[in-house]
């Protein structure tokens, strides 16, 4: 991995705090170049889920989000790779089938049915929207359906509240399973 450096926003637009964002990508290079992971190592999850506060003209948000989603493959590319040379290719695919299995659970619902409401008067993702993604996921797991990883990761979901809506966490955490059984497929 080389050293990064990100433009940053300009005029009055905020960006990622630079410290923030300099310190979490050299904390990645050193679990990405260790040998053998460490406790507290840096994993696709992490890249996935980090955050950085915004900050005026800081590092660009589109830019260092790209910087991420190539982090993230990376990082799951190496942990098949570890997988694979420490237990076999079986493993890899017996560990890939049952983190897609507890997917397509979820895929194989009745569409309104695939994740729970919000409570009551909380804000939800559109059913709609997320059950359209849905249909898209399982036909990439099912039938081969071109799709990226990136369209899964950029997805963008209206809201909405009660009946029309699921809850937001169940679907992000959903998400966040695609993402990781995408990238480390590709």
């Amino acid at each position: 991995m080389a050293d990064t450096t990100f433009p940053r926003m300009s005029g009055w637009k905020n960006g990622y705090d630079p410290k923030q964002v300099d310190s979490f990508f050299k904390r990645a290079r050193e679990s990405f170049e260790r040998p053998t992971p460490q406790p507290g190592d840096l994993d696709s999850r992490a890249v996935r889920t980090v955050g950085f506060d915004l900050v005026r003209k800081g590092y660009h948000v589109a830019v260092v989000d790209a910087a991420l989603d190539r982090l993230e493959d990376a990082f799951a590319k190496q942990a098949r790779d570890r997988l694979i040379a420490q237990s076999g290719q079986d493993a890899w695919v017996s560990e890939l089938t049952r983190v897609a299995a507890s997917l397509r659970g979820r895929l194989v619902r009745e569409p309104g049915e695939r994740f729970d409401n919000p409570p009551p008067g909380v804000i939800g993702y559109d059913i709609t929207q997320v059950d359209d993604m849905c249909d898209k996921v399982n036909s990439y797991f099912t039938q081969g359906v071109a799709m990226s990883v990136d369209q899964v990761r950029r997805v963008l979901f209206k809201t909405a509240k009660g009946k029309k809506a699921y809850n937001e966490d169940q679907v992000d955490a959903f998400i966040d399973r695609v993402v990781e059984v995408m990238a480390s497929v590709d």
